[in-house]
């Protein structure tokens, strides 16, 4: 028989209200074989008889057979004839001992790749799963047209039925591609059509497949300095080196590229920017300094991963033409997404390609997913040519010029004796520097203890030469939300003044 112990515990299972779908045998069964696994019943020990356990239990004797039978044919008890059923001289195999535990946590590091342990180092991506003022790159959901969108899935679920259940093309399904490249044409001045564009899951995803499908472990890329996060562990993962080169007011200083590339053996294989609307510092790459890139990439042979974040959120005239379409050399990568422009719960998101990147990069997105969802797109592709998408970023764009303005108010009012707000012409966050001495990294933990999630400015930087802040989101969070946050993260600052 069982000891008491070890038949409290299969009455345990049998009791537990979340194993209530199992049947009963299958209860039994699972609890056998829990014991023989964490090594409370040990190779060749003897089960109890069918009878027997079959009274202990309060169950039919077929219940336990249906029990045993199933270990036997698992290969954790043997059934000898005359003898009875016996725990399998396998499990040894299970732990190297029949007295060891099977199950049993380690403490040491895991033995991964050079990689693994880069991307683990670098802590991934933090998402904000439920928003809190302040927390960067968040769009406001709640004025989403739902009513809208669920009509037009309706509509595509009528039409395309059963058909859109199977697996769809890995570029992209066709019709959400000629959406996307009469987008971007008609509001970006981008070079796009159907056939260029690869539909994504996201931005990072993109970023990720130009990391390692246009480069080698050991390659250099030119990185804006401050950077997106995102970008740098995307490049990092990758086992790029990355080289920082510094910004001002217009965006990065290109002639750095050119300087470097003259002086260098090995130039750098591609340069990333984000030159609408730089992350963070919100700088818009002049004009010259596009021109002067395409240039460079051109006459090095080199690749310009293009990132238009936040461009359809600017609040001072229309946003500048993106650098791919003014590139007749077809050496710019485009990456767009929809996170920002409609919700982050959509995955959605492109890329606009030079055309003989077209059938590497959708080769190598089969590797990482497959295809992105077809209801999505094919809801996505009549949302945007219904107009819908334009409507409804130009209603976010002035509730977003009137948070933004609403925020700024807000810090000169009850930060004005710790932090200087970088006003942006655009974007979704507001840059704020230290007017006085106080810990970054120490000033971001205590707000995110007080329910503020604020981004430091340093993680953003290679270089140690910058100022310290940090990133404000503001887009998602109504006036009187951030009010509230303000008042919170003042207390906070002044406990940390010297």
């Amino acid at each position: 028989m069982f000891k008491h112990a070890q038949l409290e515990s299969v009455k345990a299972w049998l009791t537990d209200p979340t194993h209530n779908a199992l049947p009963l045998y299958s209860r039994i069964q699972r609890a056998i074989r829990q014991l023989i696994l964490d090594g409370t019943l040990s190779s060749g020990k003897p089960l109890p008889a069918s009878r027997a356990l079959a009274k202990s239990l309060n169950v039919s004797r077929d219940t336990i057979e249906s029990a045993y039978s199933q270990l036997h044919i698992e290969g954790f008890i043997e059934r000898r004839v005359g003898s009875g059923s016996f725990v399998s001289e396998r499990v040894k195999l299970l732990s190297g001992t029949s007295s060891t535990p099977h199950l049993r946590t380690s403490s040491k590091t895991p033995r991964l790749s050079q990689r693994g342990n880069t991307i683990f180092q670098s802590g991934g991506l933090r998402d904000f799963l439920a928003p809190r003022p302040f927390a960067p790159g968040v769009p406001e959901t709640r004025n989403f047209p739902l009513q809208t969108w669920e009509r037009l899935e309706r509509q595509v679920l009528k039409e395309y039925e059963t058909q859109i259940l199977a697996h769809s093309d890995p570029q992209g399904l066709e019709p959400l591609r000629r959406a996307i490249s009469n987008y971007v044409n008609l509001e970006r001045g981008a070079h796009a059509t159907p056939e260029r564009v690869l539909v994504l899951t996201s931005s990072q995803q993109a970023l990720t497949l130009c990391a390692n499908i246009l480069l080698d472990s050991g390659d250099q890329i030119f990185i804006e300095d401050p950077v997106y996060q995102g970008a740098r562990k995307a490049f990092d993962a990758a086992g790029l080196k990355c080289v920082s080169v510094p910004l001002d007011t217009n965006g990065m200083l290109v002639e750095h590229l050119h300087q470097a590339s003259k002086t260098s053996k090995d130039s750098a294989k591609a340069v990333f920017l984000t030159p609408s609307h730089q992350f963070p510092t919100g700088a818009t790459l002049a004009l010259d300094r596009r021109l002067s890139v395409i240039e460079w990439a051109r006459q090095y042979q080199s690749w310009i991963i293009e990132d238009d974040y936040d461009s359809e959120f600017h609040y001072a005239g229309k946003p500048t033409a993106c650098v791919q379409g003014l590139d007749q050399y077809e050496r710019t990568i485009y990456i767009g997404t929809f996170t920002k422009s409609l919700f982050p719960g959509l995955r959605l998101g492109y890329m606009v390609l030079p055309s003989a990147l077209v059938a590497p990069m959708t080769v190598a997105r089969t590797l990482l997913d497959g295809h992105s969802a077809s209801i999505a797109q094919l809801t996505l592709a009549r949302f945007i040519e219904g107009g819908h998408l334009g409507a409804h970023i130009r209603i976010m764009r002035a509730v977003y010029a009137e948070r933004r303005d609403v925020l700024v108010r807000l810090i000169r009012q009850h930060l004005a004796d710790f932090v200087e707000p970088q006003v942006p012409a655009g974007g979704m966050q507001m840059p704020c520097i230290f007017i006085k001495d106080i810990p970054e990294h120490k000033a971001v933990d205590l707000a995110r203890r007080a329910g503020i999630d604020l981004l430091g400015l340093t993680t953003l930087h290679a270089s140690s030469q910058h100022k310290t802040g940090f990133l404000m989101g503001f887009a998602a969070y109504a006036p009187h939300e951030m009010e509230i946050a303000i008042k919170k993260l003042a207390n906070i600052l002044r406990s940390l003044c010297p």
